[in-house]
């Protein structure tokens, strides 16, 4: 367990651990290591999959993904592999779910990849602008995902812009986009129908009102520029952007899956890349049940210590699975903490 959250949680490769034991005295060899880790894994896999079934199927989920090097046997190079991260936080407008982040990895980035994911998932789909999530939902011939897009990733082109002409247009746009998101941070935390009353009574006519402003000037700029392609991509998806000012539960933007993608990045960096796919493999499993434990309060070495004594004792059976959920773990420590007292 302290292996798994040394690596996985706090960023720290094999190879340092090995050495940061061997300063204690303790002679651990990185392959040794590694083997724990495997063997953790494959004890934790239950449970991993039934956290990535849990979040795929709530009605609204983030989704992205990042790289993932892996090292390509006999090629002496790595390869691009991706993890995929699901995520689910209705906290925001005091939903039911309990906050996910699973993770899953693929060898590439095929548009089949998140399709097969999700080919079960019904409900409000928040992404990034990638095809394969496009494609995902104009596949469903009954509708039953709706895309909401991201407000965060319409920004950034033209706050890079402003930051490097000092463009009035690009400028007037973070204006009305800062006063949505002034009005999203009042609204945070409150019901998912005072949220849609809010964004129809004073969200509406800002969004209106850009939209207007956007079509007006895409032709007055140059087709070439960087800001030209800002505003193409704005109007590109304005139906998903929009889609937030009727459903209270959508965020205006896919923060939520950025946060749990960004614990990845640091670790990737440390760790340079993976042994193999069976080791990116490892990654999505410990990452899933680390980053799920910490979105729920929960301390993840106290956590995954007593998860694996109980799963190898076989105190806890295949049908008892869910009692070891982060959420349903907390609220029975808390409950023997109470009895105790």
């Amino acid at each position: 367990a302290h292996v798994l959250v040394s690596k996985f949680g706090d960023s720290l490769p094999l190879y340092r651990q090995s050495q940061m034991l061997q300063r204690q005295g303790i002679t651990l060899d990185r392959s040794t290591l590694s083997h724990w880790v495997g063997r953790a894994c494959w004890w934790l896999t239950p449970l991993y999959e039934l956290l990535l079934s849990t979040a795929l199927s709530a009605p609204k989920l983030f989704a992205d993904d990042t790289t993932l090097p892996v090292l390509d046997p006999g090629r002496g190079k790595t390869k691009t592999g991706r993890l995929w991260c699901y995520a689910v936080d209705d906290r925001p407008w005091r939903g039911p779910g309990h906050p996910v982040a699973a993770y899953v990895y693929t060898e590439d980035r095929k548009n089949i990849r998140p399709a097969t994911h999700l080919s079960g998932f019904r409900g409000v789909l928040q992404v990034d602008g990638y095809a394969g999530f496009k494609r995902l939902a104009g596949d469903r011939a009954d509708a039953s995902v709706t895309l909401a897009f991201c407000w965060a990733h319409l920004r950034r082109p033209f706050y890079q812009f402003h930051a490097s002409t000092q463009s009035p247009l690009a400028a007037a746009v973070l204006a009305k986009i800062g006063a949505l998101y002034a009005i999203e941070a009042e609204i945070r935390g409150q019901p998912a129908e005072h949220r849609r009353q809010v964004r129809q009574e004073r969200s509406r006519p800002i969004v209106e009102a850009l939209h207007a402003w956007l079509q007006e000037h895409v032709g007055r700029v140059s087709a070439t520029s960087d800001l030209a392609e800002a505003i193409r991509y704005a109007l590109r998806h304005w139906p998903g952007l929009t889609a937030y000012l009727d459903d209270g539960r959508i965020e205006m933007d896919t923060n939520v899956v950025e946060r749990v993608i960004r614990p990845i990045t640091i670790t990737r960096k440390n760790s340079l890349f993976a042994g193999n796919d069976g080791g990116a493999r490892h990654w999505a499993i410990a990452m899933t049940l680390i980053q799920s434990a910490k979105l729920n309060g929960v301390e993840p070495m106290a956590y995954l210590t007593d998860v694996l004594e109980r799963i190898v004792s076989g105190r806890t059976k295949s049908h008892q699975l869910h009692e070891l959920l982060a959420w349903h773990w907390k609220a029975a420590r808390q409950r023997t903490a109470q009895a105790a007292a």
